[in-house]
């Protein structure tokens, strides 16, 4: 891993489309921009704040999240999600992220990566089939 700096930023997009809507995921009857669409825009936006820093077979996984989901986003609007790095302890990474649709902010929280090694990490989750 490259060196890194506290307050490191990344940005993920999306819109608030049919799949994305808690009608369509399973997690409520509206036709609404859905809390598991929001929590995985937020977690791409941590994916991309660390991006640029991995060296070749590292990657990170999520392990902790603490969001509020505080405004609902009609069908169709454009959502975007940002973390910052705010902590780094060892291979640990913790970011505070915020999501917005087009009139402001919709959900706020903490979430944890932790830094593992692709080949490593998947031969002893697919150990588990053995």
């Amino acid at each position: 891993m490259k060196e890194i700096t506290i307050g490191i930023k990344g940005k993920a997009e999306t819109s608030a489309s049919n799949d994305k809507l808690a009608s369509s995921m399973g997690s409520g009857c509206l036709d609404v921009f859905a809390t598991p669409a929001m929590i995985a825009l937020m977690e791409c936006s941590a994916c991309d704040c660390l991006a640029g820093y991995m060296d070749e077979g590292e990657t990170t996984v999520g392990t902790e999240l603490n969001v509020q989901h505080i405004s609902a986003t009609p069908a169709g609007m454009n959502v975007t999600a940002e973390a910052v790095l705010t902590a780094v302890n060892g291979r640990e990474f913790t970011f505070e992220v915020t999501a917005s649709d087009e009139t402001g902010v919709i959900g706020k929280g903490t979430h944890k990566r932790f830094l593992v090694y692709s080949e490593k990490f998947m031969a002893k989750t697919n150990s588990k089939l053995n």
